[in-house]
């Protein structure tokens, strides 16, 4: 077994595919229209899991929309130019709750995409 994906719950299937492939640079995989929803996965330039949009369909969804982890960082980006890619995300409307520290692990800052999603940038040590 592998993990395959993750779910993100969006506001709509727009905006998501609008911040995260137009403006990050993730490549869309699968936009399927389901009827009454669509099944939109993307992936990272550099591969991973996918990631499934998940359009907010009730109020309890749209209540999640950036806190489908209680407020931890629940999505971790790796980059080889931490530099590089910080610019992109921030560039692309995402915005750096802290300066990039050293941990054991690497050089890593958080950001939150614009639904309030928290990432980690990570560059390995």
């Amino acid at each position: 077994m592998k993990l395959a994906a993750l779910s993100l719950i969006v506001p709509d299937y727009q905006a998501g595919h609008q911040f995260f492939c137009s403006r990050l640079g993730f490549t869309l995989i699968d936009n399927v229209d389901q009827g009454l929803k669509r099944w939109v996965t993307i992936r990272a330039p550099g591969g991973g899991p996918l990631l499934v949009l998940s359009r907010a369909e009730n109020p309890t969804q749209t209540a999640a929309i950036g806190n489908q982890c209680g407020g931890r960082v629940w999505l971790f980006l790796e980059t080889d130019d931490f530099a590089r890619d910080a610019a992109i995300i921030t560039a692309a409307g995402g915005v750096f709750e802290e300066e990039p520290r050293v941990e054991p692990y690497g050089k890593v800052a958080v950001w939150q995409d614009p639904f309030g999603n928290r990432w980690d940038l990570i560059q390995r040590a």
